[in-house]
């Protein structure tokens, strides 16, 4: 293959991409990169396929690609444990006020022992709620069960029968689980259904005791709503490790909370995971050149 590569940690810039794009058959990119009808039309009736270095792909305008007859890989699976356990670090440092501890030390806060200074909440016999118990979904369950997680609850699409019994997870509407829930992990995919699910009705519904954390899109999360949530102590805490936008702007209302810990979406941030996951869109990307089948497609 010849290869024409944006050698650069920064995603390329959008001029760059349409010039880059023209004629060429196939595809590499990331979850930085926008995929939209100009980027297609940009490239012209010769782009056959195009292989994405995620395993989300609201990146990418489907609709518009399917119409093209491009095929799709993408790289699912191989960063179901990386992004699984950093779901769980993420609910441990925000349930424990682990930032905030820090930062007491280095600040000169730390003066004595109190009894209920730097007090957070514990996941034994708790009650934790996963909303969209996929792949990722099921590893953070599977994580969380022996921390004697009391009752796991989830909801979605559909029922997942096979997938909750081992966890014994009840399948329950949106509003039960945030009613119920001491714990909400959100793993589901960025859908139209899902937009905004996480709104000011769903934080009214929550726990004044509840932590919510969101490892999967942003916008699932109506981030106005969460801050309002947060500030006046509707919910204990949040963690997130993704937003709307990415970056979140240094001067952004949720930046302000001690309540709230938000981590550069990093799920997936390990050497091993970003490793196998270079290589697998690498190898989508050429079975799909050669007309072959893709280790991983994605079926439109």
């Amino acid at each position: 293959c010849r290869v024409q590569q944006w050698d650069s940690e920064e995603p390329v810039p959008r001029a760059e991409l349409l010039a880059g794009v023209a004629g060429k058959r196939g595809l590499l990119c990331l979850l930085s990169d926008r995929i939209d009808r100009e980027v297609l039309e940009a490239a012209g009736p010769g782009l056959k396929v195009i292989s994405t270095m995620s395993v989300g792909f609201d990146h990418l305008a489907l609709d518009e690609i399917k119409k093209r007859g491009i095929r799709v890989g993408y790289t699912p699976d191989v960063l179901t444990d990386a992004t699984a356990e950093l779901s769980v670090a993420l609910l441990l440092a925000v349930c424990r006020r682990l930032p905030e501890a820090v930062e007491q030390v280095k600040n000169g806060g730390w003066t004595t022992w109190k009894p209920l200074w730097m007090c957070g909440y514990g996941l034994s016999d708790s009650t934790v709620g996963i909303i969209g118990l996929g792949r990722i979904g099921q590893a953070v369950a599977r994580r969380l069960k022996p921390f004697g997680v009391k009752k796991f609850l989830y909801t979605g699409s559909r029922l997942k029968p096979e997938s909750a019994a081992e966890f014994e997870a009840e399948f329950v509407p949106l509003t039960r689980l945030a009613e119920e829930s001491d714990f909400i992990v959100v793993t589901c995919a960025l859908t139209p259904a899902t937009q905004g699910m996480c709104n000011k009705d769903f934080f009214s519904r929550m726990k004044k005791t509840s932590v919510f954390i969101n490892t999967s899109r942003g916008a699932v999360v109506n981030q106005e709503d969460l801050y309002d949530a947060l500030a006046h102590g509707q919910i204990a805490a949040a963690g997130l490790d993704v937003t709307t936008p990415e970056p979140l702007p240094t001067d952004h209302p949720l930046l302000s909370l001690k309540n709230c810990v938000i981590l550069p979406h990093v799920g997936s941030a390990t050497y091993a995971t970003r490793s196998t996951m270079a290589v697998l869109a690498a190898d989508n990307l050429l079975a799909g050149l050669r007309g072959e089948p893709m280790p991983h497609e994605l079926l439109l």
